[in-house]
Formats: C-alpha cells, sequence, structure tokens
C-alpha cells in the first residue's frame, strides 16, 4: 500500500478506536494512551497525527458535522420524497434521529464535554445556516404551511429538532423510545407550521 494509503488508514483506524473510547470512558479519561492501545498503535505514532485527544476530538466534531448534512441532503435528493409537508418534516426527523442514533454516548462526549474551538463552533453555525435556509426553501414551496416568517419558522423547526434530538436520543436515550419519539416530534412541527391544533 502506498505511504499516503497507509497514513490515511492509520488516520482513521485512530479516529474510531478514539470514537470507541470516549463513547466509553466520556472525555476525561478517554486518554491518547487508551486510544494508542484502542487502535493497536504506539502512543508516538498517535502523536504523528494529532498532537492532542483536543485535536482528536475537533475532527470527530467535524465528522459528526459533515456526516449529518451529507445524510440530510441525501433523503431530501431521494426521488421517493414524500409530497405531503408531515411526510417531508418525518424524513427530516428521521435524519437528525439517524445523525445520533449510533453511539449516543460519543455524541455526549462531543457536545456537552468536550471544548469546542472557534473555529468548530463556527463551522456549526454554517452548517446550521445551510439547514436552515434549505428547510426555508422547502417552506416556501407548501401551501399547508400558514407560518408568515418563514425564515423564522424554519429557524424554530431545525432547532427544535436538534435541541430535542439531543435531549432524548443522546443525553437521556433510554427516557423515551425512538418511534414515540419520531412520531410526537413529527406531530407538533407539523401543527405548528399548518397551524393545526
Amino acid at each position: 500500500m502506498p505511504k499516503q494509503g497507509r497514513s490515511l488508514e492509520t488516520r482513521s483506524r485512530i479516529l474510531e478506536a478514539a470514537a470507541r473510547v470516549f463513547a466509553a470512558h466520556g472525555y476525561g479519561k478517554g486518554t491518547t494512551n487508551r486510544i494508542a492501545e484502542e487502535a493497536g498503535i504506539s502512543v508516538g505514532s498517535l502523536y504523528q497525527y494529532f498532537p492532542n485527544k483536543d485535536a482528536i476530538l475537533v475532527e470527530l466534531s467535524r465528522a459528526h458535522i459533515h456526516d449529518g448534512e451529507a445524510l440530510i441532503a441525501a433523503r431530501f435528493a431521494d426521488t421517493d420524497l414524500p409530497a405531503d409537508l408531515e411526510g417531508r418534516v418525518r424524513v427530516f426527523v428521521e435524519a437528525a434521529v439517524a445523525n445520533h442514533i449510533d453511539m449516543p454516548r460519543l455524541h455526549a462526549v462531543l457536545f456537552e464535554q468536550a471544548p469546542w474551538s472557534p473555529e468548530l463552533v463556527a463551522e456549526l453555525r454554517a452548517f446550521e445556516d445551510r439547514t436552515i435556509t434549505a428547510a426555508e426553501s422547502l417552506l416556501a414551496a407548501d401551501p399547508s404551511v400558514r407560518v408568515t416568517d418563514l425564515r423564522v419558522a424554519a429557524t424554530f423547526v431545525v432547532g427544535t429538532i436538534e435541541a430535542l434530538t439531543h435531549r432524548f436520543i443522546v443525553s437521556e436515550p433510554a427516557r423515551l423510545a425512538v418511534p414515540a419519539f419520531v412520531e410526537e416530534m413529527v406531530a407538533m412541527v407539523s401543527r405548528y407550521l399548518t397551524g393545526g391544533a
């Protein structure tokens, strides 16, 4: 394997190992020694790729942001996208859940324990802005939407789905069953947008 290919493979292995270590041990006990051991490399080799565990967390956070954006884009590019508002809201809610369901403890570390640099916060805000703009376009094209300020409505919808997904899927995953969470979230958001009772 070419040297660059081996480097990419090792880097990926470190990130995958770090995800498992942080999910199992949290931020404080998720040390570079544990990550190196989990990845099957020496800690010296790990430092050739990342200067510290915060740099690893930054890359995991970036991957989470990019994966979320790619997932939403793929779902809304599907030719079988529902035509009705409730069906489209469901697609968005299910995409948010899918982006967090695999390793909720890792996501809790990323968003509740790990330090975020200003650059990473800016990346997250830019992703949120793009998501809000996409949601606003979808709302503008739907005649069943009754809210008057579409930008505010899109901001509320994106923020509410994201916040409650973090609360009940990431922070307290045992508190609500996922199907019940999805159904209630879809009903709440759809009623808000259509002015339903």
